[in-house]
């Protein structure tokens, strides 16, 4: 029987770094249900569509083609047979990603290929509404926040060299917009479950929030050994 981890929270907590590196080390298999999002939000943008508008990214749905490969133990996102995984990663992207997220057809595309995946595998899935929505009755969940201010020193430090980078006020300014948007949207709203564990890394390392997630889960899995 697979075990199903389930983290949430808000854009820039570190959920799919501290996810990959626990699932590696831990043998699981991360899904990075964001990047399913994004690689959507990704061809509407390719394809001129609105992504403000429902309508204009419902009749995309049907030429999209979204795929997670795990190639020598990295994940990497594939939309109709092509590797997209630097492509999703732009603020533009990032901020579509959140509008089409709150489009009820576009989490019904996505959401028999996560269940299916969370059926198959031993799996740490991390996204907004994945302990709430997609594994209501995953083994564990896990709220993982930081303050906006540290999410955006985060975000800033990955984005400063590339030669498109945003001002570092920018950055803090996109991730309270997106905190808003993903709270107060109709749909599947950001909100910790209520048997979630809060998980705050503010004031943590990388290595140290890994380990404490790390610690959360070798709990559920030698609990189910037994």
């Amino acid at each position: 029987m697979s075990i199903n981890i389930a983290i949430d929270g808000p854009a820039g907590a570190g959920k799919s770094t501290i996810a990959r590196k626990a699932a590696a080390e831990l043998g699981f298999i991360y899904v990075d249900t964001g990047a399913l999002y994004r690689s959507v939000a990704y061809y509407c943008i390719s394809a001129g569509a609105d992504v403000n508008t429902a309508e204009s990214v419902e009749k995309l749905l049907p030429e999209i083609t979204p795929e997670l490969r795990f190639i020598d133990g990295v994940q990497h996102v594939f939309v109709n047979g092509s590797d997209v995984s630097d492509k999703i990663r732009t603020p533009e992207v990032s901020m579509a990603a959140s509008k089409v997220s709150a489009i009820p057809a576009v989490r019904a595309f996505l959401f028999d290929l996560q269940k299916k995946i969370a059926r198959e595998n031993d799996i740490i899935m991390d996204g907004r509404d994945i302990g709430t929505v997609v594994l209501p009755d995953a083994d564990l969940k896990i709220f993982l926040t930081a303050s906006p201010e540290a999410r955006a020193d985060r975000r800033y430090a990955e984005l400063k060299d590339k030669p498109d980078a945003p001002a570092y006020e920018q950055v803090l300014a996109d991730i309270i917009k997106r905190d808003h948007d993903d709270s107060t949207r109709a749909i599947a709203p950001l909100k910790q479950a209520d048997d979630a564990v809060l998980c705050d890394t503010t004031k943590l390392s990388l290595e140290e929030s890994v380990q404490t997630i790390i610690g959360m889960i070798k709990k559920v899995k030698d609990g189910n050994n037994r």
